[in-house]
C-alpha cells in the first residue's frame, strides 16, 4: 500500500503540457496523460488560442522541436523532453533527467545508454564524459535498459552475457563515437558493430550504398513544383485562422497564385495583402522593405517550398528548420562569387539539393571537374573525382562546410577539422539536412533595428529569440574533441551568434513529385508577377455569388414551366416566348427602326439623369455556421430576408463544411453541424446573436453573446471555453491516424459519423465483414515491439450489426490491434469534449 502512494505521488509536482507531430499522436497522447495523471501530474490545457501555457508549465513533452513555440519554452528555461523521458519515470519510479531526453539534435547521443567493456580507463572517461555532454547516459553495468556496449572486441563478459542473454543491444568499437565527435553528427552504427565489423574487414576504398536523404526531402528546391496534394486523404488544416501573403517576387503566374490561394483558403486559411496583418510572409529573397517589415516584426517568412511543405505534410514546421525553406540572398553569400563547385559521391535528392544550395550561395556548380574548380564537396575520400582533386590542389571537403557557411551567411573556414573528416564506411550523404538557420544571425544582416516600428509582441518575439539563443545548449569538449566547435576565425560579435545553432527535427519524409534543379542565374532573370488577388474583392464575389443562389435556381425553375391550357398562369416558358416574340419583331420592322432613331435624337436632347450607384455590401468578416436555429424552421420567405440583412451587416451564413470563425448555437448540442464545425476551433456564440442583429439591423459585440450552458457542460465533462481552446491547438487532428469503422445499419446512419470523425482526422471506413481485410496482418515482432494501438467499430445492437463483431475482433488481432467495439456517443463525446479518451462504458459486449 505504501508503494502504491508513492507511485501515485511520483509526479505530484510536475505541471506537463503535450505537443501533438507525427511522432507522437494524439491516442499516444492520451495514454500518456492517464499514466502521468495517475502519478499526481496536472496535465496542462491550452490557452483560448490553442497555445501552451508554458509559463505554467514544468516540462513540455514534444518529440520535436519543430514547434513553433520551442524558442519561448527554451528562452523560459523550461525543460522539453521526449515521451521517451515518462518512460523512464514509471521505470525508475523517480522522475528521471531531462537532459538525455531532449529532443534537441545537437544532442546526438540522446536516448543512449552506454556501457564501456574492457576499454583502457583514459579511453572510458573520455568517451563516457563526451556521451554525458551530449544527451547519452552511462551505465556501469549491464542492463535491459543499456542500449550500446563499447568494446574492442567481443571476449569481454558483458559482451557474452549480451549474447547469450539475447539482449537488445549494440556492441560498437570506440572509433564509432570517435568519428561522431569529430563530425558533430550521429552517423550509422552498421560499419562498426562487432563481432564482424565492416570497417576492419573491407577496405575503406571499397563501394558503399547511398543512403537515401530523409531530412531534405520537399526541401531540395527553392522554386519546386507544386503546389503538391496533401498527404493521404485528410482535410488541410495547416491554414486554418491564418493569415498569409504572397509577395510579388515569387516566380509564379497569376493562375498558379489563384490555386495557392484557393488552397489556403479551402483550409481555413486567408490570403490578404498587408504585412503588418499577416502571420506568414512567403517570398523568393532575403530583400524589400515587405521582407524587412515582415521579419522585424516577427512573422513566419519562408518562400514557395517552405509552402508546399506545409501543404504535402499538413504540419506547421520553421521556415529555419531547413536551409531551402528561406527565401534566399538575391546575390548570394559574399566569398563565393568566385568558387567553381563540383560534387562527388552524392547521388538522387542528396546530389540536387547540393547543386541547388551551392547556387544559392552565389558560386558556380559545375557537373565536371577541371582544373579550374576551386572546391570539390565529396561524401567519401574515393573516387575518380577525388583523385584527380589531389593532384590538381583542389580543396576536398564535405557537405557540412558549404551548409554551415550558408547557416552562418558567410564562409566558414577550411581549417576546421570536421569539413574534411570522412569515415572510411559511411557515405556522409546520410547526415545530410542537419543543419539550419539562427535567427538573430539572420536579422543582424538582414533586417537589423526597427525597433521604432515593431508591436508589442514583436518585441516579445525578438527578446524571445535572444534569450533562447544565450540559453540555448552549447557543447564543450576535450581538446581531442574539440572538431564539435567552431573553430574558424571569426569576429568576437558574430562567434557567440553561432555557437548554439539549432538543428531540424529529424523526421521521414516523402515527396510527390521530383524538385528540379534550379540555378540562381536562372532565378534572378524569372519575371516577377506584379498582380496578386485581392482579398475584398474576392470576398464580395463570394458572397454575392452566395446571395443570389437562390435567385438563379428560382429563376432557371421559372424558366422551364410550361403552359398547359388556355387558363395558364401567365409566366415561366410561356411569358418569356411571348417576351422574345415582341422583341424580335419591334427590331425588325421598319417603322421601328425609324422609331428607334427618333427616339436616339430625344434622347441626346434629354438624357435621363444617371442611376443612383449601388451601394456595395461590406466585406463579409463574420462567418457563422448556425445549427439549432428556430425562427426560420418552416418560413424560407423569412430566412431569405433575413440573410439579407445579415449580409448587409458583413455577417454571412455558412455551411458546416465551409471554413467559418464562429459558431452559432442555442446550446451545446450533439449535431453532426455543431460538432464538425467545433473541430475548426471557432468562437462558440448564442444563436440570439442572430435575432439581434435581424431586429435591430445592427451588430452587437459577439463577445457580449459568447454561449454559456452550465448544465451541458456538467453533462459533457468540459467547459465551451476548454473544447475551443482544445480545438484550436489541435487544429482538426484531434483524431490524426486513428482507424475508425462503422457498420452500415447503425442508427442515424453512416453519413454523419463520417463528416464528425474525417472533420477531426480519423482514418473513416465501412466494415461490412465481406471478402479479404482492410487490416494488414501484422506480429508483434514486425510492429518493433510495440503495444497494439486501438481500432474502433461504432455499432448498433442490432442482429445485423452483432454478426460482424466477431470477425472484426479476429481481423484486428491479426493486424496486432485492439479491437474496441464501441457505441456512437463515444465518438460524439471525443468530438465535443476535443480530447481522445476511453471509458470501458462505451464498449458494447455480446
Amino acid at each position: 500500500m505504501a508503494d502504491g502512494e508513492q507511485k501515485s505521488g511520483l509526479l505530484d509536482a510536475c505541471v506537463i503540457a503535450f505537443v501533438q507531430s507525427k511522432s507522437l499522436s494524439s491516442s499516444l497522447i492520451s495514454q500518456f496523460s492517464q499514466i502521468v495523471k495517475s502519478h499526481g501530474a496536472e496535465v496542462l490545457e491550452p490557452d483560448h488560442n490553442g497555445k501552451i501555457r508554458i509559463s505554467e508549465a514544468t516540462h513540455i513533452v514534444s518529440n520535436t522541436i519543430d514547434f513553433d513555440q520551442y524558442a519561448e519554452a527554451l528562452a523560459m528555461m523550461i525543460p522539453v523532453v521526449t515521451s521517451n523521458w515518462i518512460k523512464a519515470c514509471m521505470a525508475r519510479h523517480r522522475i528521471a533527467q531531462v537532459r538525455p531526453f531532449s529532443p534537441d539534435p545537437r544532442m546526438i547521443f540522446s536516448n543512449v545508454i552506454l556501457t564501456c567493456a574492457g576499454l583502457p580507463l583514459n579511453d572510458q572517461e573520455s568517451i563516457t564524459g563526451a556521451i554525458l555532454a551530449l544527451g547519452g547516459m552511462e551505465s556501469k553495468d549491464l542492463t535491459k535498459q543499456t542500449t550500446h556496449i563499447c568494446a574492442l572486441s567481443m571476449d569481454h563478459e558483458k559482451c557474452q552475457e549480451a549474447k547469450r542473454k539475447n539482449l537488445k543491444c549494440k556492441i560498437v568499437l570506440p572509433h564509432w563515437f570517435d568519428d561522431c565527435f569529430r563530425l558533430g553528427k550521429r552517423i550509422d552504427e552498421g560499419p562498426y558493430l562487432l563481432p564482424d565489423p565492416e570497417i576492419l574487414r573491407m577496405a575503406p576504398e571499397d563501394a558503399v550504398k547511398i543512403p537515401s536523404s530523409q531530412q531534405i526531402q520537399s526541401a531540395v528546391s527553392t522554386i519546386p513544383n507544386g503546389p503538391y496534394e496533401t498527404q493521404g486523404a485528410e482535410q488541410l488544416t495547416v491554414f486554418a485562422r491564418k493569415k498569409i501573403m504572397l509577395s510579388t517576387d515569387l516566380p509564379i503566374n497569376e493562375m498558379l497564385r489563384k490555386t495557392i490561394t484557393t488552397k489556403i483558403v479551402q483550409s481555413g486559411g486567408e490570403v490578404i495583402d498587408v504585412v503588418e496583418d499577416c502571420d506568414m510572409f512567403i517570398c523568393q529573397y532575403r530583400d524589400g522593405p515587405q521582407y524587412i517589415r515582415a521579419s522585424q516584426q516577427g512573422k513566419d517568412v519562408g518562400n514557395l517550398a517552405w509552402l508546399y511543405h506545409m501543404m504535402v505534410y499538413n504540419e506547421w514546421t520553421s521556415p529555419f528548420q531547413r536551409l531551402l525553406h528561406y527565401p534566399v540572398p538575391r546575390n548570394g553569400i559574399p566569398g563565393f562569387k568566385d568558387m567553381r563547385i563540383t560534387l562527388s559521391n552524392y547521388g538522387g535528392e542528396a546530389r540536387l539539393y547540393l547543386e541547388n544550395l551551392i547556387t544559392a550561395c552565389g558560386a558556380t556548380y559545375t557537373r565536371t571537374m577541371k582544373a579550374e574548380n576551386t572546391h570539390l564537396i565529396t561524401a567519401r575520400m574515393h573516387s575518380e573525382k577525388v583523385e584527380a582533386a589531389k593532384d590538381w590542389n583542389i580543396e576536398i571537403v564535405n557537405h557540412l562546410w558549404i551548409e554551415e557557411s550558408y547557416a552562418a551567411c558567410e564562409v566558414q573556414s577550411l581549417s576546421n577539422p570536421k569539413y574534411r573528416h570522412f569515415p572510411p564506411r559511411t557515405n556522409l550523404g546520410e547526415v545530410i539536412g542537419q543543419t539550419f538557420f539562427s535567427e538573430p544571425v539572420l536579422r543582424q544582416l538582414y533586417y537589423p533595428g526597427g525597433e521604432e516600428h515593431m508591436t508589442e509582441v514583436a518585441k516579445k518575439k525578438k527578446k524571445i529569440n535572444e534569450r533562447a539563443q544565450k540559453n540555448a545548449l552549447t557543447v564543450g569538449l576535450d581538446r581531442d574533441f574539440s572538431v564539435m566547435q567552431d573553430s574558424s576565425p571569426a569576429p568576437a560579435a558574430s562567434s557567440s551568434a553561432r555557437k548554439a545553432r539549432a538543428t531540424p527535427a529529424v523526421g521521414t519524409f516523402a515527396t510527390p513529385a521530383k524538385a528540379r534543379h534550379v540555378r540562381m542565374g536562372k532565378e534572378n532573370d524569372t519575371p516577377s508577377v506584379m498582380s496578386s488577388a485581392s482579398r475584398s474583392a474576392k470576398a464580395q464575389a463570394l458572397s454575392k455569388l452566395q446571395d443570389l443562389a437562390s435567385d438563379i435556381a428560382l429563376y432557371e425553375k421559372e424558366k422551364q414551366r410550361t403552359a398547359r391550357g388556355s387558363h395558364a398562369i401567365w409566366g415561366g416558358k410561356r411569358a418569356a416566348d411571348q417576351l422574345d416574340r415582341e422583341r424580335a419583331e419591334k427590331h425588325s420592322s421598319p417603322a421601328s427602326k425609324r422609331e428607334g432613331a427618333d427616339e436616339a435624337e430625344d434622347e441626346q436632347e434629354n438624357k435621363r439623369p444617371a442611376k443612383r450607384p449601388k451601394i456595395a455590401l461590406p466585406e463579409v468578416d463574420m462567418r457563422i455556421c448556425l445549427t439549432g436555429y428556430k425562427r426560420w424552421v418552416e418560413n424560407k420567405a423569412s430566412e431569405e430576408a433575413d440573410r439579407k440583412k445579415l449580409r448587409a451587416l458583413g455577417i454571412q451564413i455558412v455551411q458546416d463544411n465551409a471554413p467559418c470563425n464562429y459558431l452559432a448555437a442555442p446550446g451545446m448540442v450533439r449535431t453532426m453541424k455543431f460538432l464538425r464545425a467545433l473541430a475548426k476551433g471557432p468562437t462558440v456564440i448564442n444563436s440570439s446573436f442572430i435575432t439581434a442583429c435581424i431586429e435591430t439591423g445592427k451588430r452587437p459585440n459577439p463577445e457580449d453573446y459568447l454561449l454559456a450552458d452550465k448544465a451541458n457542460e456538467a453533462r459533457f465533462g468540459v467547459t465551451i471555453e476548454t473544447a475551443v481552446s482544445r480545438a484550436r491547438a489541435n487544429r482538426g487532428r484531434l483524431l490524426w491516424g486513428v482507424p475508425i469503422y462503422c457498420t452500415v445499419e447503425i442508427p442515424n446512419g453512416v453519413d454523419a459519423f463520417k463528416n464528425i470523425a474525417e472533420a477531426n482526422g480519423a482514418i473513416f471506413k465501412i466494415y461490412r465483414a465481406r471478402g479479404g481485410t482492410t487490416i494488414k496482418p501484422t506480429t508483434e515482432e514486425e510492429d518493433g515491439g510495440a503495444d497494439p494501438d486501438p481500432v474502433y467499430l461504432l455499432s448498433g445492437v442490432s442482429p445485423a450489426e452483432k454478426n460482424l463483431w466477431s470477425r472484426f475482433k479476429d481481423m484486428a488481432i491479426r493486424g496486432h490491434m485492439e479491437p474496441r467495439i464501441v457505441k456512437a456517443d463515444w465518438l460524439l463525446d471525443v468530438a465535443m469534449r476535443q480530447e481522445l479518451m476511453f471509458d470501458p462504458k462505451y464498449l458494447l459486449t455480446s
